[in-house]
């Protein structure tokens, strides 16, 4: 039996216990076009290029040269997510969305990092609605009442900049208004625990509890990472309760980058491989910065200017 039937009787299960959980459409995977190509002279990622680029098996300590780097790459991913915002409206595809973010990206003379990273076959992740995390561009039109996160890492100068930020779009119900809105808290929640001596579980603690005092659950499945020249790294940062290892230096620089769901935790990744959703169709958001732990605190490093 393949995920989508299993999915399916899922579905049906949960349904004759339906919660409401507000106004907007349950969204099924649409039609995906090929992934769009990139110019020769864009330096490319490890995982493209084939050159050997290991990653650390301990969080990496970076230097200054490094941490240049990652402000670099950080910055313009932060910048031109705040264009892909301007340019998301109703009517316009998710796929139309992923064009638009990809020229941005090249013009920049920056990779897309999703592009072709584990196959997956576009330059951004859209998720919508029911659509927890990964989501892929698709021929399906954004409307009146949705809520799409958008999640966007660069390959810039040898550094990639991961950041994300769900949009509202059109007439959002005050539910998914709230949805949203505490989402954006708990990430931030979670960044102000952030300084050396730290140990890297107490991000998750803080976020749990403010979900909760919020009224909404937190999705397990999705966690932050560390990043660098490297897109994947450690250390992993979960956005529940956890025993993780570990404790936070100057110098560390990893994402944060809960997703709330209005309902269950639970979540089923479909045929694709990649596109998950809930298995209440309840909505979720998700909201994601990359932070550089320093001598004092934390620095968020994808703020646009």
């Amino acid at each position: 039996m393949n995920k989508c039937n299993i999915f399916t009787i899922y579905r049906k299960i949960w349904n004759k216990r339906k919660i409401n959980f507000g106004n907007y459409e349950i969204v099924e995977p649409g039609i995906v076009s090929p992934g769009r190509t990139v110019p020769s002279n864009i330096k490319t990622p490890n995982y493209i290029s084939g050159d050997v680029i290991s990653t650390p098996d301990v969080v990496e300590i970076k230097n200054e040269t490094q941490i240049a780097g990652m402000k670099d790459s950080c910055k313009l991913a932060a910048n031109l997510l705040r264009k892909i915002g301007q340019f998301i409206q109703i009517g316009k595809t998710t796929d139309e969305v992923d064009s638009y973010a990809h020229d941005l990206i090249i013009n920049s003379n920056a990779y897309p990092s999703p592009l072709n990273y584990k196959n997956f076959p576009k330059s951004i992740c859209t998720s919508v609605n029911n659509v927890a995390c990964h989501g892929i561009p698709d021929d399906r039109p954004l409307k009146s009442g949705d809520i799409i996160n958008v999640d966007i890492t660069v390959y810039y100068n040898g550094y990639h900049g991961d950041c994300s930020k769900t949009f509202i779009v059109g007439d959002v119900d005050e539910l998914g208004r709230e949805l949203t809105k505490a989402t954006d808290i708990c990430l931030h929640e979670g960044i102000l625990v952030c300084k050396p001596g730290v140990p890297f579980r107490e991000i998750g603690k803080r976020i749990s509890i403010k979900a909760k005092q919020l009224g909404f659950t937190v999705v397990p499945c999705f966690i932050g990472h560390g990043i660098g020249s490297y897109f994947h790294g450690p250390p992993d940062i979960y956005h529940f309760e956890n025993n993780y290892p570990g404790r936070m230096e100057s110098g560390m620089i990893f994402t944060i980058e809960p997703v709330l769901s209005q309902g269950s935790k639970e979540i089923v990744i479909l045929d694709d491989g990649w596109t998950a959703v809930t298995i209440d169709d309840a909505r979720t958001a998700q909201f994601e910065h990359t932070v550089l732990v320093t001598h004092s605190g934390a620095d968020i490093l994808t703020i646009p200017d």
